[in-house]
């Protein structure tokens, strides 16, 4: 608080004041006392002596004029406290001193200094300067005499300059408040607010050229927009939100740290609700500086189409690329007629990957699965008959119930091929598959229509109310458009879109050759390579597509209420990945489209009551490893005997787990014999250690974050069962062509980028938003894109090379026939 001599005022203004002051002899009752700026004015007031001051200035054309008011008095009675009243041209600005102010639970807060900007006037459009007075009365009801200071300054320092930090201190009693104008070339600017200490707790706000202007705690967020604050805040301010094109920046120092994540003082605990002067003055230090133009968003737009732009490109190479080969292949005679289309299929992405004309239900009279005739090609439907859209049920096709009666036989030898796990009617299983695509779009319209509503609701109560403390953004790096706070954070996700669509492409480019192939046989004999069914694959990339539109809705304002949006899909891509690696060579026992759904909806349930209970509560964490536990231990039994290890008894409920210990017990105790299945038992050995470990984790720690714990167990198991799944068909003497090879390395390396970014974590809404602001950091993208959206950026790239992987691990094996594919 800095002050300086007024200038002289006209002589006719002072010679008026004096005559005043001198007919009231020094300036009680209603006649105006002259007072000086920079000295300090010592009196007593009562119910019949009132104090009067009058400060005369002189404004400079075009020059805006802060005055500050500073008061102090020792009475600490309440019943009467010392009235300030400042009058004005244009307004009244009154308080009392002691100053009271509430906090929680009726505690009150007393200060007996106080200081107070007084709203500035307006420039004149004269070119003469021009006179202001200032009337301060000082009164009070007390019948006795209650002392006070009174000290007017002018403000040196009121309009805060582009680019130059200016540092200063603020008291609950105490607030500041300062001007901006915005320079010529500049439409938006940041104002960023930074100060060693997190306590106490701040709010800056930022509000219109209207006196008055609130700048206590109990109305300081009537007007404007405003941010509560620790050490750091940031507001981004647009030019055309202020038709003056300049505004009032306003800090409050909160009585209480409550609203910032911090405790009541331990001063008032027990039964001591008054606290007197509390020392709670901050220093604080604010810089405004120019926000990115609108040829930022324009460049930003089109980096973020252009690069995921460049995979179609990309994919339209390879694909020619391979077409020309086939071509000249087919031309020089290498490759025959009948297994051209087969041939061509096995090394790209795009294109299908299964011999024309193969089987997917029939198995050689001489492959392992024996004790099965082939029904003749006449009595079978035609090839394309499944491509109808009104396929028929199930029960209208001849299932061979030999397969049934036999199955339990077959699924339990020691070694297993694809053939005898791929005994079902092609047609049938592949509608039973396309069902897991039907049902996600369902899911994802029932899903996405309320969402959209919410968190456009969300948005508008932000933009009415301008409380900032709403949304959990990265305040340094949110650039608004529109309607829109954070537009940034929402175009980062455009690239889920991209790629998921591109991959639904690439999918149905292979479904539409398979098809060609099938209609150029129409026969269903030639028992080669992986059976083909498309729906997971599908579903795989309707739910790519929807995880960025879920996360650009879930980004429009994150907070506590709406972040199961941005990770239910996430949980949906995990688990259709892990199906579909199952169903690759267990295509005849793999779940249903509805089993699977409504796990994921557990999931998604678990994760909302691990958000709300999993902080503080123990018995939520005990029960939570304990469904964890068993459910592990419930999947790796049903994955061990492939299906065929049924819960019945006269207890069905607990039958797998009674049956799960009585072999436990027969051939690991009793007999301690070596498991049946080798490599399956390795597997799920190092799954339920892998597990276990998680639910001892959470059990053990009980970490906050809950949804991103329950998303790494699904990742964890995911990564480690394509670990096995690689592994083994190395084992086998496998190959890995080319191009799943390049998607697997492209995979691991973008997913190692990927995550170094998700890891630099940019705000929490499991902290206060004073708190989460701590975590801001500033774009390092083009100026316009921040760590978080770098993430999007990688994460999507990721995915689809993930999604590559699957589709494209096994095409080594288009010309093999099943009874020759292990099964693992």
């Amino acid at each position: 608080m800095a002050g300086r001599a007024a200038p002289a005022p006209g002589a006719l203004l002072c010679a008026l004041l004096w005559a005043a002051a001198a007919a009231a002899g020094g300036g009680p009752g209603d006649n105006p006392a002259p007072g000086a700026f920079g000295r300090v004015y010592r009196g007593a007031v009562n119910i019949s002596a009132e104090r009067v001051y009058a400060f005369a200035y002189r404004s400079e054309p075009g020059q805006v004029d802060a005055v500050r008011v500073y008061v102090n008095s020792s009475s600490e009675n309440l019943q009467y406290p010392v009235l300030f009243v400042v009058r004005q041209q244009k307004g009244v600005l009154s308080w009392q001193v002691p100053l009271i102010f509430r906090g929680l639970y009726q505690r009150t807060y007393n200060y007996q200094e106080v200081s107070r900007t007084l709203c500035p006037s307006e420039p004149t459009p004269e070119t003469r300067p021009s006179d202001q007075i200032i009337f301060v009365d000082v009164a009070s009801m007390a019948p006795f005499n209650i002392a006070y200071e009174l000290l007017v300054t002018r403000l040196e320092n009121f309009q805060l300059e582009t680019n130059k930090a200016f540092n200063f201190t603020a008291s609950p009693s105490q607030p500041q408040y300062f001007l901006y104008k915005f320079p010529q070339d500049v439409d938006s600017v940041i104002i960023n607010v930074v100060s060693d200490a997190a306590y106490p707790c701040s709010v800056v706000s930022v509000q219109d050229i209207v006196c008055p202007v609130y700048d206590l705690d109990h109305n300081v967020e009537f007007n404007g927009v405003y941010q509560s604050m620790t050490k750091q805040a940031a507001i981004t301010v647009q030019r055309k939100d202020f038709p003056g094109e300049q505004f009032f920046v306003v800090f409050v120092i909160k009585p209480e740290d409550y609203a910032c994540g911090g405790s009541v003082p331990s001063s008032i605990h027990g039964n001591v609700n008054r606290t007197w002067n509390l020392q709670r003055t901050k220093n604080l230090q604010v810089t405004i500086v120019p926000s990115i133009k609108k040829s930022d968003y324009i460049q930003a737009m089109f980096f973020s189409f252009l690069s995921f732009l460049s995979f179609y490109l990309g994919s339209v190479v390879v694909a020619f690329v391979h077409y020309i080969r086939v071509q000249r292949k087919a031309s020089a005679g290498r490759l025959s007629p009948e297994h051209g289309s087969g041939m061509m299929t096995s090394s790209h992405p795009i294109s299908a990957s299964t011999p024309e004309g193969s089987s997917y239900g029939a198995i050689d009279e001489s492959s392992s699965s024996g004790g099965r005739q082939l029904s003749s090609p006449e009595h079978r439907p035609p090839a394309g008959s499944d491509t109808d859209s009104s396929v028929e049920e199930e029960s209208d096709f001849d299932t061979m119930p030999e397969i049934e009666s036999d199955k339990n036989i077959i699924r339990t030898k020691v070694f297993l091929y694809l053939s005898d796990l791929s005994r079902k009617d092609r047609r049938i299983v592949s509608k039973k598959y396309k069902i897991y695509f039907w049902n996600i779009i369902t899911i994802a319209v029932f899903y996405a229509l309320p969402v959209i509503q919410l968190v456009i609701t969300y948005q508008t109560v932000v933009n009415v109310t301008g409380n900032q403390d709403i949304c959990y953004y990265n305040f340094l790096c949110a650039h608004p458009l529109g309607v829109l706070s954070a537009f940034n954070n929402i175009l980062s996700n455009v690239g889920h879109m991209m790629l998921g669509f591109l991959f639904l492409l690439i999918v149905l480019r292979r479904d539409i050759l398979h098809r060609r192939a099938m209609e150029m046989k129409d026969i269903y004999t030639l028992d080669y390579g992986i059976p083909k069914h498309f729906g997971l694959f599908y579903a795989m990339g309707i739910a790519l597509m929807m995880e960025g539109v879920l996360s650009a809705c879930y980004h429009v304002c994150p907070n506590y209420s709406n972040f199961q949006f941005d990770t239910s899909f996430m949980y949906m891509i995990a688990g259709l990945c892990m199906l579909k690696l199952y169903q690759t060579r267990h295509p005849d026992i793999n779940a249903s489209a509805y089993s699977a759904y409504a796990s994921f909806a557990v999931v998604i349930s678990l994760a909302v009551l691990g958000v709300v209970f999993g902080k503080n509560d123990m018995w939520f964490w005990v029960i939570f490893s304990m469904i964890h536990v068993l459910a592990s231990l419930a999947l790796s039994t049903q994955i061990y005997y492939m299906g065929r290890f049924k819960i019945d008894g006269p207890d069905s409920d607990l039958g797998i787990f009674r049956r799960a210990v009585m072999v436990l017990y027969t051939d690991c105790i009793q007999q301690c014999s070596r498991p049946m299945y080798m490599d399956r038992m390795v597997l799920l050995i190092v799954g339920n250690v892998v597990n276990w470990s998680f639910a001892i984790f959470g059990l053990v720690y009980r970490p906050r974050d809950f949804a991103s714990y329950i998303l790494g167990i699904f990742i964890c198991n995911l990564l480690l069962y394509l670990a096995f799944y690689i592994i083994m068909k190395l084992r086998s003497s496998e190959k890995l062509l080319p191009i799943p090879m390049f998607c697997i390395v492209a995979t691991a390396v973008v997913w190692a980028a990927a995550l170094y970014f998700f890891f630099q974590t940019l705000s929490s809404w499991e902290e206060t938003p004073a708190e989460s602001r701590e975590k801001n950091r500033p774009c390092i993208l083009l100026g316009f894109f921040d760590d978080h959206d770098v993430w999007h950026f990688l994460s999507a790239a990721a995915l689809f090379f993930s999604f590559l992987v699957l589709l494209t691990l096994d095409d080594d094996l288009d010309t093999v026939r099943r009874d020759k594919i292990p099964v693992f």
